[in-house]
């Protein structure tokens, strides 16, 4: 593929729909996006990952390369999600799979992207965006905020926990995992366990949850195929967690060092958690547990014995980003009786612009335009970060991301977005 490297008139790109009979096209720009083996696509890999694609949802960015034939060269595509917000739950637009190939960067293909992307979510009556992020700097510019943190890391086997009263009598069963055994059992227990955590979208259609099990040798890195404990009920009742994991074999100075990788770890009870964490720190030949995208309030952190025992580094999680901002500050409940006027700043979806009053509590809220003196004023994007109830906005005024005419005003809005428990999207879509 050419393209022109000097300074040319910047050409609008071209959005359309993808369908699958654009898979190859988008595989191919996906791949030069994010750096992949130059291998052969494995037909029955493309069709798994494929799987859980909304094709109406799908959408590419078309440009002229040098000989003046238009190529594909952007790609995105968006999950319908339920999101969990503090006391409710909004209609969210899950954006993915984007990605720009190469050769047509700074070429306006990302912007014309996203705002389409705005648009379609508004139109179709999505209140919020969200997205995890590969590179940290790129989606704030289109108003999108850091709405939750996770922490990520290791711990070394055999940490000691505190006990947790029924903890013991947890009968635990380890299996291979398995989608046609397992994928319901995942995801009933997954649904059940999402429920008011903020942030933890929703991931429950038949392909979505058959999806969680897809353990192709090149996801495994050298390491044993997918594993999974689960905590049984007492008689018939559903799965009281699981943790999907893998073991890695390596040796140090003649001494067993493998890593047990974990997956994805779900509990619906204290007992629970505790029972599988117990069993995945002591699994023989192994001297590591890493951990990924685990809440900032897990549970596991308070059950530690020692924990400086670990390395454990924390990280942005989930990104949102309010498209209609009256609809998804209504969705939500507030820890405190508020009524404030506050104004916001929006370039990308100027309907959002503009002085807002909102008034609401632990059983009701309503936003709505106002004319009155704001006590606040910040951009979409501090809003997004606050939305989850885990930024604080006094945090993001003493940064100078707000500017506060009110003091009294902020604080009121500070305790009353606040919420607790700690948002977290243990999957990474």
């Amino acid at each position: 593929m050419a393209i022109e490297t000097g300074n040319r008139p910047r050409i609008a790109p071209r959005i359309a729909e993808l369908g699958p009979d654009d898979a190859t096209a988008l595989l191919t720009v996906d791949r030069w996006a994010f750096p992949s083996p130059d291998t052969k696509i494995d037909p029955d890999h493309v069709n798994e990952i494929l799987s859980v694609m909304e094709w109406d949802r799908t959408r590419g960015a078309y440009l002229p390369d040098l000989d003046g034939v238009e190529q594909l060269a952007g790609i995105n595509s968006v999950y319908s999600l339920d999101l969990p917000v503090p006391g409710g739950s909004v209609a969210c637009g899950g954006l993915t799979w984007v990605g720009v190939h190469p050769i047509f960067r700074r070429r306006g293909v990302l912007t014309a992207m996203i705002g389409d992307h705005l648009r379609t979510v508004h139109e179709r009556g999505e209140p919020v965006s969200a997205l995890h992020a590969s590179e940290a700097t790129i989606y704030g510019r289109f108003g999108y905020g850091i709405a939750s943190h996770v922490l990520s890391g290791e711990l070394p086997r055999a940490s000691k926990l505190r006990e947790v009263p029924g903890a013991d009598r947890v009968r635990i069963r380890l299996e291979q995992a398995d989608a046609d055994r397992h994928a319901d059992l995942v995801g009933d227990c997954y649904e059940a366990a999402r429920q008011g955590r903020p942030g933890m979208v929703s991931w429950d259609s038949p392909a979505q949850r058959r999806r969680k099990l897809y353990d192709p040798p090149r996801y495994r890195e050298g390491a044993e195929n997918l594993r999974i404990f689960i905590a049984e009920a007492d008689g018939d009742g559903p799965a009281r967690g699981y943790a999907l994991f893998r073991r890695s074999e390596t040796w140090e100075e003649n001494r067993p060092a493998g890593r047990v990788q974990i997956r994805e770890f779900v509990a619906r009870d204290p007992a629970a958690s505790q029972a599988l964490w117990a069993r995945l720190f002591d699994l023989d030949l192994t001297s590591k547990v890493q951990l990924d995208n685990r809440p900032t309030d897990d549970p596991l952190f308070r059950l530690l014995i020692d924990p400086r025992a670990g390395r454990i580094s924390h990280a942005d999680n989930l990104w949102v980003r309010l498209v209609d901002l009256p609809v998804a500050l209504a969705a939500r409940r507030y820890t405190a009786e508020l009524d404030v006027v506050f104004e916001v700043r929006d370039e990308l979806c100027p309907w959002n612009s503009g002085r807002w009053r909102l008034t609401g509590g632990p059983d009701r809220a309503d936003c709505t335009p106002s004319t009155d003196s704001p006590a606040f004023a910040l951009d979409v994007r501090e809003l997004g970060a606050a939305y989850l109830g885990s930024v604080s906005l006094t945090s993001l005024a003493a940064a100078d991301l707000v500017t506060v005419t009110d003091p009294s005003g902020l604080s009121t809005a500070a305790r009353a977005f606040g919420w607790p428990v700690a948002a977290a999207c243990g999957w990474t879509f």
